[in-house]
């Protein structure tokens, strides 16, 4: 595997603001560039367009545009992984559920600045280039000019004002701004300085702000043209009201999200395929949009490839047979963390047509233990709370065999706060308490008072009941289902009795959300920068799986949830100032620091660290990267799909 290496924006601070320099000696595959920077790099014009020949066709019968009306004034540049590509063919994918197809933005979300495919440099995008305050408040952005969306209404920074004052301001459509647009929840402010500028600034200094907005800048503009028609400040209510209960809602906030999804076949979009057929349809289809405003070096418009088709299945074995029988073209979704399932996709690469990459994974564990510090058990809860019993619980656990035989030995013993793909990965931290320690377990149980066992080994609580705990588990998750039955059985021998209990997956998220559960196990993500999905270090909000009502009182200001205990309080400071100052050296000291926190503490436990995930990709599909980060939200279109091609 490619040195695993974040690299996190330095601000050049000169005159209050600091544009962001991109020199370098040449040019990096899966790297986009503008036009004036790539031909100073390689001393190369590109002199003319050229489109897929269905386009071409369409041009011919007077439906689109010419290519050269269609595309900006300077379009972005992208350097493929590989080589110039083909146009043609249909890349095949699968989903497992309707609700799967969400994920169709993180494939090919268009962020005005985007990272690239191994998280190491933030490029240019829907933006040209940027200039941030030396304050860290202020961030100036300037759009590539003509860039038009699906239907070839131009996008301007209209688009962008239109998302933050009718959509962000909103209380209707958004009731809690989002955290990557807030800085200690104040949301940002949008300015329009004119059709290809904005500004961008916040009460308080954001120095993390670039990073995120790199991964979740696709949510900040929308179609106006589009979506006025579904908006109570632009259309009569009546109206709305009558288009509301025709497309089956009560109100109109409704309608207008139905309206404003990514995969909705009627919205607008900037990406390289429009979405045609709805996400409930067995076969799921998005096709070439003919106003994708990028080009290879040789001026050919992207995308390569003609249509994307994912397949609804049942359950990812059905994947895994699909991939097998040779009807998957490119797969990381539900493939990406099924080790149990790696040995047979090698075995079979022949047969499917494919080939097996290894992409960084975003997890620093492939199955963590959450023990749940808002449980409401009277008995239960304030166990849990103790340390000295996660300690144990942590201790009892025999990874080593646990890796064999759940992971076929692809992994190490790790708590799970980092991925050793992370620059701040420390071994002596993630290997804390995961040796297998049960004579050390059972005294720290007894120093608890869990002396008194039953007649069948278990111990008794002070009022009489046996010490028994519920471990909650999604039933889409086999082989983290495996690892929770041979945990049962190691913390069977402490004397503690333990139920397993498998549930569909959204009933699951509302028990995790709610906090009505004892302790889940699930991967722990955020493995490579944890800042980026704050949650899964910092308890920033209820999607936190080791405190989610301290998650909520932070992400609602202390008006719902439950206040955190000092230690978690700590953690939410920690993550406060980590986002707001400027300096990356001292964002690194106070992550190290989180970390070190969580490994004192164990209020998720790990089991098994794998550095990698599963990609599949036929072996005609080309320009793949061989290494990409597998980090949400900017994967895999972090891979730059847009480039890749069927060689033929």
């Amino acid at each position: 595997m490619k040195k695993c290496l974040v690299v996190l924006v330095v601000l050049i601070l000169l005159l209050g603001f600091a544009s962001i320099s991109f020199a370098q000696e040449e040019v990096v595959p899966g790297w986009s560039y503008n036009i004036s920077d790539y031909q100073e790099l390689t001393g190369k014009k590109v002199t003319e367009l050229s489109e897929a020949p269905a386009l071409l066709e369409l041009v011919k019968q007077g439906e689109i545009p010419p290519v050269e009306e269609r595309l900006p004034e300077e379009p972005l540049i992208v350097e493929p992984f590989e080589e110039i590509g083909q146009y043609g063919g249909t890349l095949h994918r699968a989903h497992n559920s309707p609700g799967d197809i969400g994920a169709w933005h993180r494939m090919v979300g268009e962020p005005l600045i985007r990272w690239d495919a191994e998280y190491k440099k933030i490029l240019p995008n829907l933006a040209t280039h940027w200039e941030v305050s030396e304050d860290g408040k202020t961030f100036m952005f300037y759009l590539r000019k003509d860039i038009k969306w699906s239907d070839g209404v131009p996008f301007t920074a209209d688009d962008i004002l239109f998302w933050y004052e009718d959509i962000l301001l909103n209380k209707d459509l958004t009731p809690v701004p989002p955290s990557w647009f807030s800085i200690k929840g104040q949301p940002g402010k949008v300015e329009k300085l004119d059709d290809y500028t904005v500004k961008i600034s916040f009460p308080s200094s954001f120095g993390y702000f670039l990073s995120l907005f790199a991964a979740y800048g696709h949510y900040s503009y929308a179609p106006k043209h589009y979506l006025i028609q579904f908006h109570p400040k632009y259309t009569p209510e009546d109206e709305l009201e009558r288009l509301a209960k025709g497309e089956g809602f009560d109100f109109w906030y409704q309608l207008f999200s139905y309206k404003n999804d990514f995969v909705s076949p009627e919205r607008p979009t900037l990406s390289a395929w429009k979405v045609t057929t709805d996400n409930t349809a067995t076969r799921w289809i998005a096709e070439r949009n003919p106003y994708y405003w990028k080009v290879d070096p040789e001026g050919n418009q992207l995308p390569y490839v003609d249509r994307i088709v994912s397949d609804l299945v049942q359950s990812t074995d059905m994947i895994i047979m699909k991939a097998i029988a040779g009807e998957l073209d490119f797969q990381t979704r539900w493939l990406e963390t099924q080790y149990s399932s790696y040995p047979l996709l090698m075995e079979n690469r022949t047969k499917g047509d494919y080939r097996i990459l290894k992409w960084m994974s975003r997890q620093g564990s492939v199955a963590a233990i959450n023990v749940n510090q808002n449980c409401k058990d009277p008995e239960i809860g304030p166990i849990l709370q103790d340390r000295r019993f996660r300690i144990a619980l942590s201790l009892g656990i025999n990874r080593d065999e646990l890796n064999e035989l759940v992971f076929y030995g692809l992994g190490v013993p790790s708590q799970p706060a980092l991925n050793s793909c992370s620059p701040l990965y420390d071994e002596s931290v993630a290997t804390k308490y995961t040796e297998y320690d049960p004579e050390k377990a059972n005294e720290l149980l007894d120093q608890m008072g869990f002396t008194e066992r039953s007649t069948d080994g278990y111990r008794i609580l002070p009022g009489g009941q046996v010490l028994a705990i519920t471990v909650m588990v999604r039933n889409e998750d086999p082989e983290i289902i495996d690892a929770a039955e041979l945990i049962k059985g190691y913390w069977d021998k402490l004397g503690i009795k333990v139920a397993i209990q498998t549930m569909e997956r959204s009933l699951f998220d509302v028990r995790q959300t709610a906090g009505e559960y004892q302790i889940l196990m699930l991967f722990h993500g955020a493995g490579i920068d944890p800042l980026l999905e704050a949650t899964w270090l910092f308890c920033t909000d209820r999607g936190n799986k080791f405190a989610p009502l301290c998650g909520l009182w932070y992400s609602s200001g202390g008006k719902s949830g439950e206040e955190p205990p000092p230690e978690i309080a700590k953690l939410h400071a920690i993550y406060e100032e980590a986002i707001s100052i400027v300096s990356d050296s001292r964002r690194k000291e106070l992550v190290k620091e989180a970390v070190c926190l969580h490994s004192e503490n164990l209020w998720t436990i790990g089991t098994v660290h794998i550095p990698w995930v599963i990609c599949l990709a036929k072996n005609d599909l080309r320009n793949v990267p061989e290494v990409a980060t597998s980090d949400h939200p900017i994967s895999p279109g972090c891979a730059r799909f847009e480039q890749f091609y069927f060689r033929r």
